[in-house]
């Protein structure tokens, strides 16, 4: 699935990232919504900002948690942020504990030069977008 057109307050926040950074977190939103689109249950992305950073919503299906692009501080790494309130993060290094860098409970680290770990990102990804699926499924039991 291809993404859909950039909203433009979105495109102005990649635009305003060093390019390495921007360029890298663009390959990131076509992994969401190619992940987004892999699953029944997530339905139509909502695209915005949070923060002043590009954000992913599961509004119309209230599958996910919100997944946001960017930076931290002034790093020269691009970033995956979400919630910390949520295990994601926890999750993500339990299952790829060498293949990014995290930051506490809130952020994955992506390299912005060398190969995308399209794989992995992607699993972290869907992961995210079925969050709530997932604890409600557990609930459930």
């Amino acid at each position: 699935m291809n993404a859909p057109p950039l909203p433009r307050e979105v495109s102005r926040a990649f635009n305003a990232l060093p390019a390495p950074i921007g360029k890298r977190l663009l390959q990131v939103r076509e992994l969401i919504f190619a992940a987004a689109a892999a699953h029944d249950g997530v339905g139509k992305l909502t695209e915005t900002l949070k923060w002043g950073e590009p954000a992913y919503l599961t509004d119309e299906s209230g599958s996910g948690s919100t997944i946001r692009l960017g930076r931290l501080g002034d790093s020269d790494r691009a970033a995956v942020l979400f919630n910390c309130k949520t295990t994601l993060v926890d999750n993500f290094r339990d299952r790829f504990p060498d293949q990014f860098e995290y930051r506490q409970t809130r952020a994955l680290l992506v390299p912005v030069t060398g190969r995308l770990p399209k794989q992995a990102l992607s699993v972290c990804l869907s992961l995210a977008l079925t969050y709530h699926l997932d604890r409600r499924g557990r609930k459930a039991r």
